[in-house]
């Protein structure tokens, strides 16, 4: 057992594996086999010594006057025999080490080591990549079972399950790819690492592998809005007035926005310059599409936007997605109009003044007639009453 001892000591020095822990667990696994290998019913507990590595098995019994169950009590005649000092009532130890028990206690002991080491082994990945949640990883394909693709990272697996695929990506054997680390955790087979590709922090990582600019923090991603597979915006700033942080992310020739897209498998990526100014950041979310004039209600985060009528359909994207994207982007609930139909509502808008003014202005010309009218009667009734008056007298 002397090389159990050395063995343990060479694992904590190099896995940090406190062989404490070990002996304990040792010991603990040996009080089962003991129980299960001689049927004993007895309170026991085993010993093992931290420098030889012997191992003891003792019993603990009570002291009694009478026996009535020799698995669990002692007679004060026999306890004295052990020790003089024991009395009625007190727990006496009694070493009960069966023979051959030293064999059962080696395997049971590389059994633990080789447990715990494991157990070690998976803390120690675990821990590793617990750190890199939210953070982005690379491997190769190692399987795919019903729909679910799983990577190779060395000494873990992720799993990128349907929902976190890019619609239309075809995988094969072998594979690289580059995943977003969405969460790890400790299953039944050891630590597994939730991954995505789908997740728009993905695009915000790939982009500070790419661009030292954002890598170094010079130039910042604003937001990202994305429909993965099809269309991501992008908005920038950056700290230095002189770097251009359109530029920085596109790179030369295109070289480093091409190298992110060619990752997300022809992914359509707009890039943004962001800006506090409400009015200016939405019209630049729109992108490409050219805008005219933009109205902002900063309180309510709605914002009207006027674009030429042949820049209407590119503003607003197929199937709505561009105006989609920008009010992700932006934050803002944004209306697309034209130039034509803005100009038709601003003179529906003056036609409806004018004709609510005309219609007020006829009513009050219809009372002062009627009020006139009524004046005119009233006269005639008092030179027809006045006449016949006189003819009377």
């Amino acid at each position: 057992m002397n090389e159990l001892i050395q063995a343990l000591e060479q694992l904590q020095a190099e896995k940090g594996i406190d062989k404490e822990v070990i002996f304990e667990a040792i010991e603990a696994s040996l009080v089962t086999a003991c129980k299960k290998n001689f049927g004993t019913s007895q309170n026991i507990t085993v010993n093992m010594d931290r420098k030889q590595g012997t191992v003891k098995v003792l019993a603990w019994k009570n002291v009694v006057e009478e026996v009535a169950d020799a698995a669990l009590e002692i007679s004060l005649e026999d306890a004295v025999k052990i020790n003089a000092n024991y009395k009625v009532g007190d727990v006496c130890e009694i070493e009960v080490t069966p023979k051959n028990f030293g064999r059962i206690a080696a395997q049971n002991a590389k059994q633990v080591v080789v447990q715990k080491l494991r157990e070690a082994e998976r803390g120690i990945v675990y821990d590793e990549y617990k750190g890199k949640e939210r953070d982005m990883v690379s491997g190769l394909i190692q399987r795919i079972e019903k729909g679910n693709v799983y990577l190779n990272l060395g000494r873990i697996e992720a799993l990128l399950a349907p929902k976190e695929q890019i619609p239309g990506e075809i995988y094969a054997m072998n594979q690289r790819m580059k995943a977003y680390v969405l969460e790890v955790k400790n299953g039944q087979k050891g630590p597994l690492v939730l991954a995505s590709r789908t997740h728009p922090e993905f695009i915000k990582r790939l982009f500070e592998q790419e661009v030292p600019e954002i890598h170094d923090g010079i130039v910042m991603i604003k937001s990202i809005s994305r429909e993965a597979g099809s269309r991501t915006k992008i908005a920038v700033y950056s700290k230095d007035p002189m770097v251009d942080p359109l530029g920085a992310c596109v790179g030369p020739s295109g070289v480093r926005v091409n190298t992110i897209v060619k990752e997300l498998s022809g992914e359509k990526i707009d890039i943004v310059v962001w800006s506090d100014e409400p009015a200016k950041f939405i019209a630049a979310a729109l992108s490409p599409a050219e805008v005219e004039h933009v109205e902002v209600d900063t309180e309510g985060f709605t914002a009207t936007v006027v674009v030429p009528d042949h820049q209407l359909s590119l503003a607003i994207g197929k199937e709505g997605q561009n105006a989609r994207l920008a009010a992700r982007l932006t934050g803002y609930k944004i209306d697309i109009k034209s130039e034509s139909q803005a100009a038709q509502e601003e003179e529906e808008e003056d036609y409806e003044y004018e004709y609510e003014f005309e219609f007020v202005e006829e009513d009050e010309n219809e009372e002062l007639q009627l009020e006139g009218s009524d004046e005119s009667a009233a006269e005639e009734e008092r030179s027809v009453a006045e006449s016949e008056a006189g003819e009377e007298v």
